[in-house]
């Protein structure tokens, strides 16, 4: 601030002496509003993956409820207590009455 006062007694400042004066400050206020922005951009991102990491984890239990019901769907529709009434139904099928071995 000297060197400004200085110049004003002179009668007049310099580009450069103004300059001088000014740059560190506003190097300063640059760094800091660089600084905030990229700290306020992280703080977002993060905030958006972890609603993005919540929606699939909701979504990954969903598809494992999903897998167990159709598990069990899968082991009643081929519980041999299922088929054989329908072999024997739908199929006319039969018990083998003789039995013939085969020697290879």
């Amino acid at each position: 601030m000297s060197v400004v006062l200085e110049g004003r007694n002179k009668g007049g400042l310099s580009l450069s002496v103004i300059l001088l004066e000014i740059f560190p400050a506003a190097l300063a206020v640059l760094l800091l509003a660089t600084v905030g922005i990229v700290h306020v951009t992280s703080r977002v991102m993060v905030v958006k993956l972890g609603y993005e990491l919540s929606r699939l984890d909701t979504k990954n239990t969903e598809l494992a409820r999903e897998n167990d019901a159709l598990k069990v769907e899968l082991a009643t529709a081929t519980s041999p207590a299922r088929l054989a009434p329908l072999a024997r139904e739908q199929l006319q099928m039969r018990l083998p009455s003789v039995v013939i071995a085969v020697k290879n």
